[in-house]
């Protein structure tokens, strides 16, 4: 490099990279035995390599300090003989700033100075009752033409489409993998010695934990549009949620360390937890930790110790039994209403029916097939159970009455996820009707098939002001966000148990095998309104039979009576009195609130 630098050693106690005053700390043990160490690269293309020595060395982690100024003028790599490798714990990752082009041995660890100003950045802290999680793809969220932002598919498109997060009523965003991956693949092509050029754009694979994604930053300094995303949420009253993937053969031992720094470094409100013999307890436990979110899927962990209210379960059984439901399989009525309520005592429980996989919100009600072929895998890739139904044409259709029960379906399966006792999850385009054209696993397109289309339609409004309708209306309503789960008893010795069952009469329903439909009351008397006063009476009329179906409603305390409010029926439009004593017909395959009013 024409200068002089001095290196010094010491025995490290943690790897990583530490950016000094008048130098640069490196410690690693992804090099071993003799002839390696640091390879630094100035950006006028100059290159100088410090060795390794016994004297840092502390178990498998070597350690050196190199004196130098201006780290940020520099780049690295560690070598060991003639073969050189990126530095999985750097903070910033340099080769990958183009999105979709392979980095090749071009990649680079980086440095920055930390001089992001935080100012009186303070986490929402929202309970999980009280919280509505929207998952998102970064690039797809604003890559879209139709997005209407100047930075897509980046966390300053997201940044600008703040206004349209808070007009919607969430209160979390969930972020599908930001941290660095390396989204060029290849992909075998079946039957042939070729291979294919993807792009993998969910990230669900082992990357740079350490490093947020170049490519979905619209500046140089991916850090610092990280913390500046975060920071403009949280001050937008949005907590941000992130996926982390960590497959077999990542060392568990690094887990912990990972999430704690995501923790710290970018303000981030809560984890969610993806793989396989993930060290959930270990997590759980960890006090730093404690105060986020921890959210982990029903089917690979169970931590139901009290102690750990910070977790919360996926339910996927929610998404597979309600989805069979909507779609009129039989023998599930008894699940509609345990899934309702339930809410375990200490940890919370988060109910989707669509999310990044599988079939979108549309396509659960418009195909009955997945349609991989797009993915270059024969339509082999993917799972064949999508519990979906499409309502009498496969794919996009035109008829009118499709559309209309498509519509109806959909609003069906969001009424299911917001009148229901846990935290709701959305996931991005769902709530405008967004279709992936039957792409049960779009993990490779990167285009108008995996991207969030935003062009206002008739559909996609209607669905999206029903969803706005549900947020509201779940937020106005204590008795919907309950901290504990309902006992099915009169507990407050009101006449009224916190909530009931009805059928064809009042305080029995039908649970047969056969039934599609079921009254559900939720007293409003368990729920205080912010002012101290109760809470409403809420009657959810729930018929998922291709029949109408009679329905009773039980009797109000005197001078109050029942009101509709909304149904996911389309002719109706305008909210109607109901009388105080009386059997309502609740259309087939349709959802009507009912509200008590004095």
């Amino acid at each position: 490099m024409g200068q002089h630098i001095e290196a010094s050693y010491f025995r490290p106690d943690r790897k990583g990279i530490t950016v000094e005053a008048d130098g640069i700390r490196f410690c690693t043990d992804q090099v071993g035995g003799t002839d390696c160490g640091v390879v630094l690269y100035k950006k006028e293309g100059q290159s100088l390599t410090v060795p390794f020595k016994n004297e840092g060395r502390r178990g498998k982690l070597l350690g050196v300090r190199i004196a130098i100024n201006e780290p940020e003028q520099y780049r690295y790599q560690y070598y060991c003989k003639q073969e050189t490798v990126t530095d999985r714990y750097a903070g910033l990752i340099a080769g990958n700033e183009e999105w979709g082009r392979p980095a090749g041995g071009s990649r680079c660890g980086g440095f920055y100075i930390d001089d992001f100003d935080w100012e009186d950045d303070c986490p929402p802290d929202i309970s999980y009752e009280d919280s509505v999680i929207y998952g998102m793809n970064v690039r797809a969220f604003t890559m879209h033409r139709s997005s209407g932002v100047k930075h897509r598919g980046t966390f300053e498109g997201i940044v600008e489409k703040i206004p349209y997060l808070k007009k919607l009523g969430i209160t979390a965003v969930e972020l599908l993998p930001a941290y660095e991956f390396d989204e060029c693949e290849q992909l075998p092509c079946p039957g042939t010695e070729a291979v294919k050029d993807i792009v993998n754009c969910w990230g669900f694979k082992e990357g740079f934990y350490y490093a947020p994604k170049t490519a979905y930053s619209a500046g140089k300094r991916p850090d610092h549009s990280f913390k500046m995303m975060v920071k403009k949420l949280h001050e937008a009253g949005l907590e941000v949620l992130m996926y982390f993937y960590f497959p077999v053969s990542f060392n568990r031992a690094d887990i912990l360390d990972i999430l704690r720094y995501w923790t710290v470094e970018y303000h981030i409100d809560g984890i969610h937890l993806l793989g396989e013999d993930l060290p959930v307890t270990l997590i759980t436990q960890d006090s730093l930790l404690s105060g986020s979110k921890i959210l982990y899927h029903e089917y690979s962990y169970w931590v139901a110790n009290p102690r750990y209210a910070n977790t919360a379960v996926v339910m996927d059984h929610f998404r597979t039994q309600m989805r069979s439901l909507l779609k009129g399989d039989e023998d599930l009525t008894y699940a509609l209403i345990n899934h309702l309520r339930n809410k375990p005592l200490g940890r919370g429980t988060v109910n989707y029916m669509a999310d990044y996989g599988g079939f979108s919100l549309f396509d659960m009600t418009a195909y009955d097939r997945k349609h991989n072929e797009e993915n270059g895998e024969n339509n082999r890739d993917g799972t064949d159970y999508n519990y979906s139904w499409n309502c009498g044409t496969e794919g996009i259709s035109r008829k009118k009455n499709i559309q209309e029960l498509r519509t109806k379906q959909i609003k069906n399966a969001l009424s299911l996820i917001f009148l229901a006792q846990g935290t709701p999850f959305l996931f991005s385009g769902d709530e405008l009707g967004n279709t992936r054209h039957g792409n049960n696993n779009a993990y490779c397109q990167d285009n108008d098939i995996g991207w969030i289309k935003w062009s206002p339609t008739v559909i996609s409004k209607e669905i999206a002001a029903f969803a706005r309708f549900l947020i509201d209306f779940r937020k106005a309503h204590p008795i919907l966000r309950l901290p504990t789960e309902m006992q099915i008893m009169d507990t407050a010795k009101c006449g009224y148990p916190d909530v009931s069952y009805h059928g064809s009469e009042a305080w029995r329903p039908d649970l047969n095998p056969y039934s599609r439909s079921v009254g559900i009351m939720y007293c409003g008397k368990y729920a205080k309104r912010p002012d101290g006063t109760d809470d409403d009476f809420i009657y959810i009329a729930i018929n998922l039979h291709w029949r109408p179906y009679e329905l009773a409603l039980p009797k109000l305390p005197k001078e109050k009576k029942w009101h509709l409010v909304k149904s996911t029926d389309l002719s109706v439009t305008e909210p109607e009195p109901a009388n105080r004593d009386q059997h309502i017909i609740v259309k087939e395959r349709s959802i009507s609130i009912f509200v008590s009013k004095a």
